[in-house]
Formats: C-alpha cells, sequence, structure tokens
C-alpha cells in the first residue's frame, strides 16, 4: 500500500479534513473521482521523483567519468597538494638513520611554511597520517 493512501486512512480516523486549494474535500470516501484523481497525482509524484533520481545519477556519473570524484569528502590533497607532496616528503626515513618524522613534528613543520589548515591551525596528526598514506 503507498504512503498516500496509508496517510488519508490515518486522517480519515482522526476525523480531520484535507481540503484542496480549491475547497475539495480529499479525506471524502464518498466521491470517486476525488480519490481517483488522489491516486493519479500519486502515480504521476512517483514517477517524477524516478525520473529526478535517474537524471542525478546520470549528472553524478558524468562528474565522476570527467573528474574522478563526485561524492563525498575532500581529500586534503584537493584543497591542499603542496601540503600533501611535503607531508609525504617529510615522512619518507632517513636514508642515514632510517627513522621517520613523527606526524606531529610534521604538522608542525607544515605550520611553519605557512600551511595551516581551514581554522588556521597546524594540522592534527590524524590529518597528517590521512595525507601521507591516501
Amino acid at each position: 500500500m503507498q504512503a498516500h493512501v496509508l496517510g488519508l486512512a490515518l486522517l480519515r480516523e482522526r476525523d480531520v479534513h484535507l481540503l484542496a486549494s480549491n475547497g475539495t474535500d480529499l479525506t471524502d470516501e464518498t466521491d470517486e473521482m476525488t480519490e481517483a484523481m488522489i491516486h493519479i497525482a500519486a502515480v504521476f509524484s512517483a514517477l517524477e521523483k524516478k525520473r529526478l533520481v535517474k537524471k542525478l545519477k546520470a549528472a553524478r556519473d558524468r562528474k565522476r567519468a570527467k573528474e574522478g570524484k563526485c561524492e563525498g569528502r575532500k581529500s586534503h590533497a584537493e584543497p591542499h597538494p603542496e601540503a600533501v607532496a611535503l607531508a609525504k616528503r617529510l615522512r619518507r626515513a632517513s636514508p642515514k638513520t632510517g627513522e621517520r618524522m613523527s606526524l606531529r613534528r610534521i604538522g608542525l613543520k607544515l605550520a611553519e611554511t605557512g600551511h595551516l589548515n581551514e581554522r588556521g591551525q597546524p594540522f592534527h596528526p590524524n590529518s597528517i597520517r590521512m595525507m601521507v598514506e591516501g
């Protein structure tokens, strides 16, 4: 059973009258034509919803094909590509000692070079991790 039928049944049960803009009582069960028009309107509403969903999916698919990404959060590489490249370079193991710089220290180094997050603060170590692993 469709939602509009259940909704009208609930309104009738509670003795609520739903009026159209022209004054027609949409909860009146005695008028077959009104009931038929409500069902027809619901069918066209469902049809329009399906068309819209299809159109939006096609638009997302086109954008995904063109740009590679359409939905979800932006990665750090999108707004801060230089910061990501520098973070990856700083995270590499030292050829002499084999040790890596800590994520917190990388965040501070990025801040020293002017790379800050959207709040103007040094990047959090978890953000640095996402940059170097992502």
